[in-house]
């Protein structure tokens, strides 16, 4: 079978799952550069995130909103440390689920269930637009946010729709490779030795933006943009980019995850 990225360079910023992304890529014949750009860590206070854990295990939600995968994993991962996550996992099934996305659908399913509602986009819009035609007077909602720029027209629908959100942020993000490391990468972008970059979230964009500044390189990196083909995993990502000027190459169709994105840059080369 003719590998269909062979001779196809392609930077890789994921990080939780650099080596099965860059793998899958592989695969197809590609050469990855692997330079991840953000580790996820627990949150560094967990007593906030201990008390939302409290009040779900108590069934005071009627709703829980999830937002992302990681953030369920993380809150199933307290509830193990604390010896309730069989209680957690309790809780949550006895509400009404609304997720934004696949992630946090695959991860209700790895503890058999599934969602009760899913986005009508994998957007905060998306979570908007599934709840505007449910009455949520006086329901009370458990909301899993994720670190950094939270859209913030979800909380205003929701307390403008009469429940009462109880939000939690279980985990937080860090820089994960060395500056020289990612000033490297947007070196080789510019000078056109990277063909596809392969960008999985939105704080991927904010590092490369931090390096940029710290080392003065925006016009390497402006250069590399113009070079490189953008890849993004899913619509957030994307207006991240677009927000930015960057146009963006390929993008899944739809189930905005890493299997449909290798399919997408593969199209790429092999329409």
């Amino acid at each position: 079978m003719t590998k269909k990225l062979h001779g196809v360079t392609i930077l890789v910023p994921e990080s939780r799952e650099l080596d099965l992304f860059a793998g899958m890529l592989e695969a197809h014949g590609a050469r990855t550069l692997r330079c991840p750009l953000v580790t996820i860590l627990d949150a560094a206070d967990s007593t906030p995130v201990e008390a939302w854990l409290q009040r779900l295990m108590c069934g005071e939600f009627d709703d829980l909103i999830l937002l992302t995968g990681e953030g369920l994993r993380r809150l199933l991962a307290l509830g193990e440390r604390l010896g309730t996550r069989s209680e957690v996992v309790a809780a949550i099934s006895r509400l009404r689920t609304i997720v934004r996305g696949p992630k946090p659908a695959r991860v209700l399913r790895e503890i058999e269930l599934s969602p009760s509602l899913t986005a009508t986009s994998p957007t905060s819009a998306g979570v908007v637009e599934t709840l505007s035609s449910h009455d949520l007077r006086g329901r009370t909602i458990g909301l899993q946010l994720y670190p950094g720029d939270v859209d913030p027209s979800l909380l205003t629908f929701l307390a403008a729709s009469g429940a009462t959100v109880f939000p939690v942020t279980p985990y937080r993000y860090a820089s994960d490779s060395e500056t020289a490391s990612v000033a490297n990468a947007i070196t080789k972008m510019a000078s056109g030795e990277i063909d596809v970059i392969a960008i999985t979230s939105s704080p991927q964009i904010r590092r490369l933006l931090e390096v940029v500044g710290e080392k003065g390189l925006e016009n390497e990196l402006a250069a590399g943009w113009k070079r490189t083909r953008v890849a993004s995993v899913g619509p957030v990502v994307s207006d991240a980019l677009k927000a930015i000027g960057v146009e963006v190459a390929a993008q899944p169709a739809s189930g905005f995850h890493l299997k449909p994105l290798v399919t997408a840059i593969v199209r790429l080369y092999a329409p």
